[in-house]
Parts: C-alpha cells; sequence; structure tokens
C-alpha cells in the first residue's frame, strides 16, 4: 500500500491530536476509556499480523499477553528485576512460546480450524500451569506493588498509561505499516489467499508464519507488562483469559483484517458502542443484547469490516467523479 500526501497529512494529525488530547480532557474515566482503547487496538493488531496478513486464524492469542505479564512481573517480585527491563524479557518470551508455538502447529501441518483450536488449547494449558505452580501465585495470583516512576512503568495518573498505551500502539502501526509495503508482508498476503500457491511461488510458508506468530508473541508479550503495571495484579483467570482472544480477534474482524487501522478503528467503534449502551440503557442485559446485535449486523454485512465500508465508499465516490 502506497500511502498518498493527504493519507500522511491526516496519519500526522491524528497523532498530533493524540498527543495533545489530555491537554483538552479533564475527566479520568474519559481518560481511562481512550486507554483502553489503545491497549485493545495494540494487542488485536498483534492478532492482525498473523491472523489478517497471514490468514493464520488463533483463538489463543491470549497465551503470550499472559506469559509476558508473568514473565515480567515474577522478574519484579522474586529478582527484583524493573519492569522496563522486564517487559524486553516479556516481549522475548512471548516471541520464544510463539516459535514453539509455531513450529509444533505448522510443522504439523496445522491449518484453518486445527490451528484455531490448537492454540486455544495452548492457553488453556498455560492457564491450568499457571494456576498450579507455586512461582507464579498459583490461584492466588501475583500482588505488585505501587512505585510510581518510569523504571517501573507505573505513574501517578492515567495520563501516563495514556501515553503508555499510545506508544504501544504507534508501534503497532508502524508495524502494520512496515509489513504492508515490505517483501515479508507480501508473503504473508500470499499465504492467506493460497498457500499451495505461496509454496510453487518459492515462499518458505513454514519460516514465514512462524515469524509472523513470534511477532504477535513479541507483541503480546509488552502488552501483558503493560496491563500488570496498569492494575498490579495478576492470575491465572485473567493473564490467560479466553474472553481477551475473542476480544482481540472481534476488533480487528469488525475494523477490517489485513488493514492498517482494521485494529484501531475496530476498537474505538465497539467500546464507543459498548458505552452508549451502557449508559443510555438502563435495563440489566440489554446492553449487552444490543452491542451483540451490532455485532452480527457487521460481521454479517461488512466482510472486510468498517475499513473495507469506507474504501468502498471511496471507490464508489472516486468512480462517480470520473
Amino acid at each position: 500500500m502506497t500511502f498518498s500526501l493527504n493519507t500522511i497529512l491526516l496519519i500526522l494529525l491524528g497523532l498530533l491530536t493524540a498527543i495533545l488530547a489530555p491537554l483538552g480532557i479533564s475527566s479520568k474515566f474519559q481518560l481511562d476509556v481512550l486507554t483502553l482503547i489503545f491497549f485493545t487496538a495494540y494487542i488485536g493488531q498483534s492478532w492482525n499480523i498473523l491472523g489478517g496478513y497471514a490468514g493464520q486464524f488463533s483463538f489463543g492469542g491470549v497465551m503470550f499477553f499472559g506469559t509476558g505479564a508473568y514473565t515480567s512481573s515474577i522478574l519484579l517480585t522474586s529478582f527484583g528485576v524493573p519492569p522496563i527491563i522486564g517487559i524486553f524479557a516479556a516481549i522475548f518470551m512471548g516471541a520464544f512460546l510463539g516459535l514453539i508455538v509455531g513450529y509444533l502447529s505448522f510443522r504439523s501441518g496445522l491449518r484453518g480450524s486445527y490451528f484455531a483450536l490448537i492454540t486455544l488449547a495452548f492457553a488453556e494449558l498455560l492457564r491450568v500451569l499457571a494456576n498450579s505452580v507455586e512461582f507464579t501465585g498459583g490461584g492466588v495470583g501475583l500482588f505488585l506493588t505501587y512505585a510510581p516512576g518510569l523504571h517501573n512503568l507505573q505513574f501517578n495518573s492515567p495520563t501516563g498509561f495514556y501515553y503508555f498505551s499510545l506508544v504501544l500502539l504507534v508501534i503497532s502501526l508502524v508495524i502494520a505499516m512496515w509489513l504492508e509495503r515490505s517483501r515479508f508482508g507480501a508473503q504473508l498476503v500470499a499465504i492467506r489467499e493460497n498457500e499451495d500457491a505461496a509454496e510453487a511461488l518459492g515462499i518458505d510458508t513454514l519460516k514465514c508464519k512462524i515469524y509472523a506468530i513470534m511477532i504477535m508473541g513479541g507483541m503480546g508479550g509488552a502488552a501483558g507488562t503493560f496491563y500488570a503495571q496498569k492494575y498490579l495484579y495478576i492470575d491465572p483467570p485473567i493473564s490467560y483469559s479466553i474472553a481477551l482472544s475473542v476480544e482481540m480477534l472481534l476488533v480487528t474482524i469488525v475494523g477490517g483484517m489485513g488493514t492498517v487501522f482494521g485494529p484501531l478503528v475496530g476498537s474505538f467503534f465497539l467500546h464507543i458502542v459498548n458505552e452508549f449502551a451502557r449508559h443510555f440503557i438502563d435495563t440489566p442485559g440489554v446492553s449487552l443484547i444490543v452491542y451483540g446485535f451490532i455485532l452480527i449486523l457487521i460481521i454479517s454485512f461488512l466482510p472486510n469490516g468498517l475499513v473495507g465500508l469506507f474504501h468502498r465508499a471511496r471507490k464508489k465516490k472516486d468512480d462517480n467523479d470520473a
């Protein structure tokens, strides 16, 4: 994908707006919502690398998140390693786990639903292990000490975590933009469209898919560290929550798989809809029904997501202008 000058200017304007946003937002709640949107977009983008660009659907993306959260937290609580260093260990462990899962799965020729289910099984296995062993705190979990400071990746106000999530988001967007323009990204798309044809063209599909899941794993590891330092507590049900796997998948599908801004658009849309439903519908449970109904409509009638709808509308406008 080649970005036009107008698109580049819009991206820079959006980034500048995001940087300056805390200056005009006095509500901590609103800042927390934006932080959550950016964070969800980031983990959605991690899923997008493997699921959107390479076409390898995963139901167990949370295994990298949980592994990263435990890695940095155990290094902090047991060995005194500050999270600003621990986050790199979390990234490494997430990528290493991706290497193991990817090699075992792709080497065995698992594709489609079989690969999705085996990743779910890995996530569940790690949850059981974390619940059983002593150094993870078992079922009790790990409590982290509140000690604000950059070395601990903890902050006195929501603004610090807002910028932390914004940095993660920008990194994820840069990775996606690189994929759009790189040979590696083109190889992943070829695998997504027709893996057998990609192999016939000489693409090492095994290596490409393993690299993709390692990138996903590294990004997930960083996300785990962010979560642990923000909420100061992790346990197996949180760290290996299937709900989080579903959320990273949903924001990408709703926004647009295999696109740079799909996860961000999907995250904005779903969180805004969720907040509106919660605040304007008082009847318990009805907000979830409305939320689910909107998801069904988008998935049913917008297979390319909201970004695909935008591209379709722009293409139609260009055709009419011509």
